[in-house]
């Protein structure tokens, strides 16, 4: 299963932090994160494994949408921050959207996070 984790800036602590108590899961089962640049080296060291591609204003958000479309990504694990601005938002909002169209779980969330992974 490959999953996608990304985080704002604001959100990179709660993702390593959700990752952290999820990593019973993360490494029973054969599973492969792909993440956007700064998140995947915040990932890396608290000690998981991460194929790291661009950050995400630098085309990240794009290079995982791509392979949303490629069917490459199962899941999408996208700890957003609502109250900030961010320069990229047409390719976040082109990754939820090809989310919705090839019917990727996608959570923005902690809580949604945890459900997803609670139906592992």
């Amino acid at each position: 299963m490959n999953i996608a984790i990304i985080a704002h800036d604001g959100k990179k602590a709660e993702m390593v932090q959700f990752l952290n108590e999820h990593q019973d899961i993360l490494r029973q089962k054969s599973i492969h994160l792909i993440s956007t640049g700064t998140t995947g080296e915040k990932a890396k060291k608290g000690g998981f494994a991460v194929e790291a591609l661009l950050s995400g204003p630098l085309g990240g958000d794009a290079q995982i949408a791509a392979a949303v479309a490629e069917k490459r990504v199962d899941m999408v694990i996208f700890f957003r921050d609502p109250l900030a601005k961010h320069p990229h938002e047409p390719d976040i909002f082109m990754l939820m959207r090809l989310c919705d169209v090839y019917d990727v779980p996608l959570a923005t969330n902690p809580s949604t996070a945890q459900m997803l992974f609670k139906g592992m």
